[in-house]
């Protein structure tokens, strides 16, 4: 049913429209009207109509100051005007506020009929409209916290992919790539640093709270992205435009945190503890999550800032802490140039500040290069040798200048970001390469896949796809192709039997043999020996 409002200062219109109406629409109209334009006004604020027929010329409030104030309460309704003949300018006024039509008088029943009819089909649309976007909105509200957490998930593994981190950002509005993460822990008690039975209140979280809780960090941290239930914690997100948040933010941000976890516990009946990390670039987030776990359980309070306690790592005044975060950031990205770009700046930094303790700067170059060079390690695809980097110490304390402790420092740098990105292709090729010499010298034997991966220790599957990637060929195409090179080398001897031939390649069936030996080549063994024996 529609709400449809009459206003007209002629009681014989008023009473003419609503038997058009009812004659015509029955039961999908209720009626009111008004007989001034401060009635309409006033029946307007409390019927809310979804259609009004507004005369234009009405005693004290005209029609047309009439809609502006019910348009501004009902952005929605839907206006008819009503004006005589000799008003049509001053209907195309109102035709200005978004009017539907506007009839002139005397009107007929079909006019009337007509545009109630345009009236209910816009309705109809709205109403879909406003449906369909509940339902979108609902659907939207499964799937946020879905998106979220996967974004979450992504950001505290140590090295995201770069695609998904952007895909995440676009779907969540997220325009910053830096920001802070907040571990929310709850518990029945605490007790020192922890919340007990952490199992039992996340089951009662997960299943009753959580909903509750996640708006509560919604309306404390803005634009944050919340993260499932882990154990007995929630990771939470903060985006950030920069690295950097004054001290006085810091202590708001706090007392906002405090208030969060009264908040959460006269909702829930739970204890709750926020712990907060510092702020990192997306790509580091781990770590700021890290802190944040770890500011927990270094103290007893409700809420935690790792900036607060004495468990991050702080610097004198200008030390380079960011250009050091760059640089081995670059070297994780296997970024070359930029990596030797921050590590050339470093240096500079370094030998400008401390001249005078070339010590210092040697430590300190040794520090930079052994760390890189673990992390290219821990990356994967290298051997490590225990006695690889035996001479370094001695290397770098025999230097007596800047020049040659800068250019053994940017050689190490220049080794350990190069191969950061090449540790999976060397491991590749060091084992395709181990598999095509087993090939070579077993090829009179019975080679199989299984056999070789076994060696290799690494599944079928996984090297099958390494040795089609490297070679180009499958496992078996290959064999084949060099049991058949083999057998060709072997034919040209006069002396060698077919029989024995085929044995030496493989193949213990000479029928067998003979049949792979002309698909490769055309010709059966016996044929090749021959032409081969005529070139000859």
């Amino acid at each position: 049913m529609y709400r449809i409002m009459l206003a007209d200062d002629e009681g014989i219109v008023i009473n003419s429209l609503s038997m058009i109406i009812q004659k015509n629409f029955a039961g999908q109209f209720e009626i009111e009207s008004a007989k001034s334009g401060r009635m309409a006004i006033e029946v307007a604020e409390r019927f809310r109509p979804d259609v009004v027929f507004m005369d234009i010329q009405m005693p004290g409030i005209n029609g047309i100051e009439a809609m502006r104030e019910i348009r501004d309460m009902l952005p929605s309704v839907i206006f008819v005007v009503l004006t005589a003949y000799d008003k049509f300018d001053y209907a195309r006024e109102a035709i200005n506020l978004g009017v539907i039509d506007y009839l002139n008088k005397p009107y007929n029943q079909k006019s009337i009929v007509s545009v109630l009819e345009r009236a209910i089909a816009e309705l109809n649309t709205r109403r879909e409209r406003r449906r369909q976007d509940l339902r979108n909105k609902e659907r939207l509200e499964t799937v946020i916290p879905i998106i979220e957490n996967g974004f979450i998930s992504s950001i505290m593994f140590d090295q995201p992919f770069e695609e998904d981190i952007e895909n995440y950002k676009n779907l969540l509005s997220i325009d910053t790539d830096c920001g802070y993460m907040v571990s929310v822990m709850f518990g029945e008690n605490q007790e020192g640093g922890y919340l007990t039975n952490a199992v039992g209140s996340a089951i009662k979280a997960q299943t009753v709270y959580y909903m509750k809780v996640r708006d509560i960090i919604k309306d404390t941290f803005k634009d944050s992205i919340v993260g499932s239930i882990s154990s007995n914690k929630i990771p939470v997100f903060v985006p950030r435009n920069g690295l950097q948040m004054e001290y006085s933010e810091r202590i708001e941000l706090i007392e906002r945190s405090r208030v969060a976890a009264r908040q959460m516990h006269d909702a829930t009946d739970i204890f709750y503890r926020i712990g907060i990390g510092g702020i990192k670039k997306l790509k580091n987030c781990h770590e700021s999550y890290e802190e944040a776990t770890k500011a927990l359980y270094s103290t007893k309070g409700s809420v935690a800032h790792v900036d607060d306690l004495p468990i991050a790592v702080s610097y004198e005044e200008s030390y380079p802490a960011d250009l050091e975060n760059e640089m081995f950031e670059k070297l994780h990205d296997g970024d070359t140039e930029g990596c030797l770009l921050n590590s050339g700046m470093f240096f500079d930094w370094m030998s400008e500040k401390y001249a005078q303790d070339i010590m210092s700067i040697k430590l300190k170059v040794l520090e930079f290069v052994l760390r890189a060079e673990s992390d290219m390690y821990r990356s994967g695809g290298h051997l490590y040798a225990f006695e690889s980097r035996k001479n370094y110490l001695s290397e770098i304390i025999d230097m007596s200048g800047m020049d040659e402790v800068k250019t053994w420092f940017i050689d190490k740098m220049r080794n350990a970001v190069t191969n950061m990105t090449t540790g999976s292709i060397d491991h590749t090729h060091y084992l395709v390469k181990q598999a095509l010499q087993y090939i070579e010298d077993n090829v009179e034997k019975d080679i199989s896949l299984n056999e070789i991966s076994e060696r290799l220790n690494i599944s079928s599957y996984y090297f099958s796809k390494l040795f089609k990637e490297e070679t180009k060929e499958g496992f078996i195409e290959y064999l084949t192709k060099r049991r058949v090179e083999k057998a060709k080398d072997m034919l040209k001897d006069p002396s060698k039997s077919i029989k024995e031939v085929g044995s030496a390649c493989g193949y213990s069936d000479p029928n067998y043999f003979s049949r792979i030996f002309k698909k490769a080549t055309g010709m059966t063994p016996t044929e090749y020996k021959e032409r081969a024996g005529s070139v000859l």
